[in-house]
């Protein structure tokens, strides 16, 4: 048995449902993910029926008794909730157990305190964690007390969960400050990409879709690209270059889940600001999960709220080496799909040249001639649009294209 084996920390995940059993198990898959990937191991697990949770406990009294012999029969450190609790029920089920009482929200923080890099993906997980923590001061500080360490006390650490709401409103008043700050230096590169025309892409897609992966692929960038839940954070741009020579910026974005805490959402819409302002959406679907119908209407739902919508999407349904058998693959939202195993290098030409094809759908065809002493704006063509035809006269090279619409506005017609 290897140390990390012997660390890590043991779980009971609880969940209730209302009338799908099927999905709740699901969800309970996912929170085992989870809990896997913040360090921690599923012992058992307490799915119960019911219309609402019981306001007190999550749980109805019964389900409490049998977790608490449950916690002692495999000597469990907490329990890990598949919804967001109130400091009510955080409170009272810490009392009745005497132990650790993590919600999915807390499980999920945790996990982005432990896998930011950057200093804004720092900043945006404490504001997260300090939002939850100050609506939960009167329940969490004692449940996270039981047991010192661990899952839900990464990131601004426990000396925060003491903390009054006062001192938690000041520290949110300085990280405000210096997101907008770091927020003021991406709209400043966001300016210099829009005013070299080159198209852009937001790469979205549900948690462990193969996003990363997918950059990876197309770019040959080299960005962490792991089975997990959530392996990478931090958003990445990175030059592509298509088939017919044009070229496009892909921006990652971090991965969705089902039941995202809404202070996540707050705190990193500013760099998800970079989807609303990229002219195609590249969607990113595990096509081998069985669930992945969901997946997709969790991610349509969370741009929804995002207010990033009325983009041509380009769905890459991934993964397919994994498939079973021949399955019907659809997305009714997208305007084109493509079938892919980014890990293998399968369907990776076909995902390029849909990639130029849906730029096509925002584009202009221009028919130009431009003299010979501006040979600059021809490669501008080249790389930032689709060339067609190109013919050299004695006044110029005429030239018919497709280029994005705010180069065309730089281009004058024939003469």
């Amino acid at each position: 048995m290897t140390d990390t084996e012997r660390t890590k920390e043991k779980y009971i995940i609880a969940g209730i449902y209302d009338n799908d059993e099927e999905a709740a198990e699901a969800s309970l898959d996912e929170l085992a993910e989870l809990a896997d990937t913040a360090g921690a191991e599923e012992v058992c697990r307490v799915l119960q029926h019911l219309e609402h949770p019981v306001a007190a406990t999550y749980v109805g009294r019964g389900k409490v008794d049998e977790i608490a012999a449950l916690i002692s029969l495999f000597d469990a450190d907490g329990i890990i909730c598949d919804d967001e609790l109130t400091p009510v029920q955080i409170r009272n089920l810490s009392d009745i157990l005497d132990i650790k009482v993590i919600d999915r929200t807390i499980l999920i923080l945790d996990i982005f305190a432990s896998h930011a890099t950057t200093a804004e993906g720092k900043l945006q997980v404490e504001m997260a964690q300090l939002k939850y923590r100050a609506s939960h001061l009167s329940g969490i500080g004692k449940a996270l007390s039981r047991l010192g360490g661990g899952i839900g006390t990464r990131g601004p650490g426990e000396t925060k969960l003491e903390s009054d709401r006062r001192a938690i409103r000041h520290r949110l008043g300085v990280l405000n400050g210096e997101i907008r700050k770091l927020k003021e230096v991406r709209k400043t590169g966001r300016k210099k990409r829009l005013s070299s025309s080159i198209p852009t892409a937001a790469v979205v897609g549900y948690t462990n879709a193969g996003k990363s992966t997918l950059l990876n692929s197309l770019t040959g960038a080299d960005i962490l690209s792991e089975n997990k839940l959530f392996a990478t954070l931090d958003p990445t741009t990175r030059l592509c270059t298509l088939p017919e020579g044009q070229e496009i910026l892909l921006t990652d974005t971090v991965g969705f889940i089902n039941k995202l805490p809404h202070h996540l959402i707050d705190a990193f819409r500013s760099t998800l600001e970079e989807a609303r302002y990229a002219d195609i959406l590249i969607h990113v679907v595990d096509a081998s999960d069985q669930n992945a119908a969901m997946h997709m209407e969790v991610v349509y739902e969370t741009l929804r709220e995002l207010e990033i919508t009325g983009k041509p999407v380009l769905t890459v349904f991934n993964k397919i080496d994994m498939l079973t058998e021949d399955t019907i693959l659809r997305d009714e939202r997208a305007d084109l799909s493509v079938r892919t195993s980014l890990k293998t290098g399968e369907g990776r030409s076909a995902l390029l040249e849909k990639i130029s094809e849906i730029l096509l759908q925002g584009q202009s065809c221009i028919d130009i001639i431009i003299p010979y002493n501006e040979g600059d704006r021809l490669a501008q063509i080249r790389s930032r649009g689709r060339l067609i035809t190109e013919e050299y006269l004695p006044e110029g090279i005429r030239v018919e294209a497709y280029v994005p619409e705010r180069l065309s506005h730089n281009s004058a017609g024939p003469s």
